[in-house]
């Protein structure tokens, strides 16, 4: 299994417009952050987890191939912001997308022209598979495991797919889906900054949830510009803790 972190920014991206802070106005690259997304390769299957506005951004350059399937978390429009931009994958065939109620409901509000009888050439093709009661399912032999997770007060999803688990946007993670985390050798979670935020984990507060789950490797993500210079912070992290990175691979 390969992971590729596509982006690990939060809802504004790193640089943020107008910000002349030290993050944002790093060269370093790693100081640079996409709106947050992985790919994931399991032996010939191809998975997306969240489609984000910069969505084309991320795939360029990267292999020309079917995506087997879409993973959405939630309906924010920094998850979800890309899905016009499937349009060329589709040349492969449709593309199923896997989400919850509300989300295909937004994506009808949103782009109604991909769910009309009469669509035009080009729309992209998409098909969505509705995850119910948190069952787990399967995109051709691989299964996935939804995983319950608390966005403030809005219910989200977080997947493990074999030893491998993501979380974005996460506040809490309610106990009785620890269960479902057992023996994880990667756990990807976010950690937006170090200060209280309403929706999103702090840094300690991510630690501390890592810690809880026990992966034998975590790595944050959705992280924003207060998160600080990436090579200062990594000095911080525990042993078995990392900060993402844009493109940056994870093999199991």
């Amino acid at each position: 299994m390969k992971v590729k972190f596509l982006g690990t920014g939060t809802s504004t991206g790193v640089p943020e417009i107008g910000c002349k802070c030290e993050v944002c106005t790093s060269t370093d690259p790693k100081d640079n952050r996409l709106r947050c997304s992985v790919q994931v390769e399991v032996d010939d299957t191809n998975l997306i987890i969240d489609c984000t506005p910069d969505f084309r951004q991320q795939m360029m350059g990267l292999p020309f191939k079917k995506i087997d399937g879409l993973l959405v978390t939630h309906e924010h429009y920094d998850h979800v912001g890309g899905v016009d931009d499937l349009r060329p994958f589709c040349k492969f065939g449709h593309i199923d997308i896997f989400a919850e109620t509300n989300v295909q409901n937004a994506f009808i509000q949103r782009i109604p022209y991909c769910f009309g009888e009469n669509r035009y050439a080009g729309v992209p093709d998409i098909r969505i598979h509705i995850i119910e009661n948190l069952q787990p399912f399967f995109i051709k032999n691989i299964e996935i495991t939804p995983i319950r997770v608390m966005h403030f007060k809005l219910p989200i999803l977080g997947f493990r797919i074999k030893n491998f688990a993501y979380f974005t946007d996460v506040k809490y993670l309610p106990d009785e889906e620890l269960s479902k985390l057992k023996n994880l050798d990667v756990l990807v979670i976010s950690a937006l900054r170090r200060e209280e935020h309403i929706a999103h984990q702090t840094l300690d507060e991510a630690i501390a949830l890592a810690r809880k789950i026990g992966a034998k490797q975590t790595y944050f993500t959705h992280m924003s510009h207060q998160i600080g210079l990436h090579k200062d912070i990594s000095r911080e992290l525990p042993p078995t803790f990392s900060f993402a990175y844009d493109k940056q691979e994870v093999f199991l």
